[in-house]
């Protein structure tokens, strides 16, 4: 068969299936929901498997010099299972610490927050009923808070926020078997890493040409590491920062130093817009503690904002992606204005991969044509 009628035959095939989709684009969405939504465990069993990948593969590395010198059979697979076993550990001890030490500093902040607005409430209504404002509603609310009753399920434990933290997760996604199937489907997917890339490069070179599977293996390899590089400075910029915000806290005497850096912390995953966020909410609460420091603590919180993002961030992130100080900080702005918080998070290291593919292409360019340029 002639080539060019082949590609006639494909072109009006798909004319015309995009046709009848489009007539029928309702009965489309339905089924390409419930397609979705049966494929849903997969690809968020990837999504974790992928995260949880990047410690798994710090300890498999630990492992391996462990059992360097020695040589027994399934080593491969038990250094796997070990990895995967200390991870999920470590994730748990993480959050269940987290949630220890935030948990009493939240109690004893929403006690002095609490009292602060019981001793000012009366000059506020006054100031307010002084302009002809209702009160009604406002005196209303504060007298059906019950802080009793939410201390005592704030104060439940790790276990209840744990739970709790469990049933939105399961919600978010679509119900408990999703949740479920995912997980099994990462702990599958991570112990049998190895082994589902070598079928997936097989089926790719046994199907596409050879150079396009090589250069699809680059582009993957490439990803995958600078993706994982990315989310170990992120995680190791969320520590320093917030440990700079307690330690400069608790130079001025600011209070919920921890309980501000804690949230910065958690806030800070999200680059350099998240910690702003948690500026606002630490600038809220001191001002319902101690007014006359809420400046203090705006100017020192900006202070450290300000070094972090200018000399911490850009290189232990950038440099951990490969991109230099400006480039982050354009990713990170670029990403945001496009694809609002996820773009901020995830645009820095796709930025990353176009840069380093882009700057080989150069090369290769510059290479051919014999041009030298220092």
């Amino acid at each position: 068969m002639d080539k060019n009628f082949k590609k006639l035959l494909i072109l009006i095939t798909f004319g015309v299936a995009l046709f009848a989709a489009l007539i029928n684009f309702t009965t489309v969405i339905s089924y390409a929901g419930k397609v979705f939504a049966i494929f849903l465990p997969i690809f968020v069993g990837l999504i974790i498997a992928f995260v949880l990948n990047v410690p798994m593969k710090g300890f498999e590395n630990l492992f391996n010099k462990i059992f360097k010198k020695k040589e027994f059979k399934h080593k491969e697979k038990l250094v796997s299972v070990l990895s995967l076993m200390l991870t999920l550990i470590s994730i748990v001890i993480v959050i269940v610490l987290a949630v220890t030490l935030a948990v009493p500093e939240i109690v004893s902040s929403v006690k002095r927050i609490y009292a602060q607005i019981q001793s000012k409430l009366p000059e506020l209504i006054a100031m307010l009923n002084s302009y002809n404002i209702d009160t009604t509603r406002i005196t209303e609310f504060v007298k059906n808070i019950n802080l009793n009753s939410f201390l005592s399920t704030l104060t439940t434990g790790a276990g209840s926020l744990l739970t709790s933290v469990w049933g939105f997760a399961t919600t978010t996604v679509s119900g408990v078997s999703t949740t479920i199937f995912a997980l099994v489907i990462s702990v599958y997917v991570l112990l049998d890493k190895k082994d589902l890339a070598k079928h997936m490069k097989k089926l790719l070179y046994a199907t596409l040409k050879k150079e396009t599977t090589d250069k699809i293996s680059e582009i993957g390899a490439l990803s995958v590491e600078t993706y994982s590089k990315f989310l170990s400075g992120q995680t190791i910029e969320a520590v320093i920062l917030g440990v700079l915000i307690f330690i400069s806290f608790s130079i001025f005497r600011l209070p919920y130093a921890a309980l501000i850096a804690f949230l910065t912390s958690f806030f800070a995953f999200v680059p350099y817009v998240g910690a702003f966020a948690s500026c606002a909410i630490g600038a809220f609460l001191i001002l319902l503690d101690s007014p006359d420091k809420v400046i203090t603590c705006i100017i020192v919180y900006l202070v450290v904002q300000f070094v972090e993002n200018q000399f911490i961030y850009p290189h232990v992130v950038g440099s951990s992606v490969g991109l230099s100080p400006l480039w982050t900080l354009m990713a990170a702005i670029i990403g945001g204005n496009l694809f609002g918080i996820v773009g901020i998070i995830f645009f820095i290291p796709l930025a990353a991969v176009l840069y380093t593919l882009l700057q080989k292409h150069v090369n290769k360019k510059l290479l051919i044509n014999k041009i030298k340029i220092d």
